[in-house]
């Protein structure tokens, strides 16, 4: 399949680490590439483990300088972790599934390099996704900034009681809740921790912020959907060893009178999917919902 870039695109490899034989796609991706005509890099961690000679390595920030895009070769996790870094350079992400779940890392690995001949000739269908982020504040001073693609949840430890949290969304207070934690998820969020908690599924174009509480104690806590301009605020009532976590990813340790402050990011992410895809396919065969039950009771 013929691809004409433009002279000299640059484009960045993100690879999983650990993975056994993962080295023989990523040079199948290289060379498909570079006989294309684009010059390939490594993001700087991926040039440590990964063993492909000749392709230079870059930081993040030079890849967000540099590169019209990166493909990111692994899991959900991987995908995650890159797209918190590259959000504010606006590179757009394309994604092969190294991984278990791959609702970001869409493309299987057997059929990468016919997608990636599509997607880099134009014949692509792009996707937008939101973004959240977080401030901590602690007697009037922000100790931590982050940003989530999935969600931020503020957790009791294990062992630990009950957590008293109490929530405003802007300014009005919403109320206070005792739980195991509270998860302030993206609509892409939702198909991860969120859901396993008995949140909603929210499809990725949907202006929403979801809340969802963690084994609330009273069971009328619900999962709720506020608008995405909401500015919401959950602050540490009672409760030992909470902590905050974004993505699961980034960890920050919290004290009662602690703020999380949450708001949609100013910042968004972009992926590339081939042509054709669709997100009802990916919950189909995600969430098994194209398997229905053969006449032995097994599940086709």
């Amino acid at each position: 399949m013929s691809v004409t870039p433009e002279p000299q695109q640059t484009i960045a490899l993100v690879v999983r680490h650990n993975t056994a034989g993962i080295d023989e796609p990523v040079q199948a991706i290289v060379d498909f590439l570079q006989g294309a005509g684009y010059r390939v890099v490594f993001e700087q961690e991926t040039a440590g483990h990964v063993k492909v000679a000749g392709v230079a390595a870059m930081t993040i920030d030079e890849i967000g300088a540099h590169c019209g895009t990166a493909i990111v070769v692994g899991g959900d996790g991987t995908m995650l972790g890159i797209a918190r870094q590259l959000a504010r350079y606006r590179v757009p992400l394309i994604g092969i599934n190294q991984g278990r779940l791959g609702f970001m890392t869409d493309i299987p690995i057997d059929r990468m390099l016919p997608a990636l001949g599509d997607i880099l000739s134009g014949k692509a269908k792009t996707e937008e996704r939101s973004l959240l982020e977080a401030r901590v504040v602690r007697d009037g001073v922000e100790i931590h900034c982050s940003v989530a693609v999935n969600d931020v949840v503020v957790a009791r430890g294990t062992g630990a009681g009950m957590a008293e949290l109490k929530v405003t969304v802007d300014g009005t207070f919403m109320y206070n809740q005792r739980s195991d934690g509270l998860i302030v998820s993206t609509p892409t969020g939702s198909t991860a921790y969120a859901l396993s908690a008995g949140g909603p599924l929210l499809h990725p174009t949907l202006a929403g912020i979801v809340l969802v509480p963690i084994a609330p104690h009273a069971l009328s806590n619900r999962p709720i959907v506020v608008p995405n301009t909401s500015d919401i605020v959950v602050e540490i009532i009672n409760g030992r060893d909470i902590s905050v976590n974004f993505d699961m990813q980034t960890f920050t340790s919290l004290q009662h009178g602690d703020q999380i402050m949450i708001s949609r990011s100013p910042n968004t992410i972009t992926f590339l999917h081939p042509e054709g895809w669709s997100y009802y396919h990916t919950l189909r065969e995600k969430l098994h919902w194209n398997e229905y039950p053969s006449g032995d009771g097994k599940l086709k």
